[in-house]
């Protein structure tokens, strides 16, 4: 079974549909049974739809990007 950090890193493509069908279910195998990881699915989710009610021309100023960035690498790392 995969770690907390391989399922977060996995969570955008996850929601892009961008992921094998053995990373995929992996990564559903993971979330069925770490709650940390489904908070962390259902934040994504919360990201995502707000970038999209914005009509996907807001752009996250660098600083920030990167803030939210080192902010979901440590949720991350701070569960395996």
């Amino acid at each position: 079974m995969i770690n907390c950090r391989e399922a977060v890193a996995r969570l955008w493509s996850y929601l892009d549909r961008a992921l094998g069908l053995v990373e995929e279910q992996e990564l559903e195998a993971h979330l069925g049974l770490c709650r940390h990881c489904c908070g962390e699915l259902e934040f994504a989710k919360q990201v995502r739809g707000l970038l999209g009610r914005s009509g996907g021309e807001a752009e996250i100023p660098p600083e920030a990007r990167l803030k939210l960035e080192a902010f979901l690498k440590g949720l991350g790392e701070s569960h395996e």
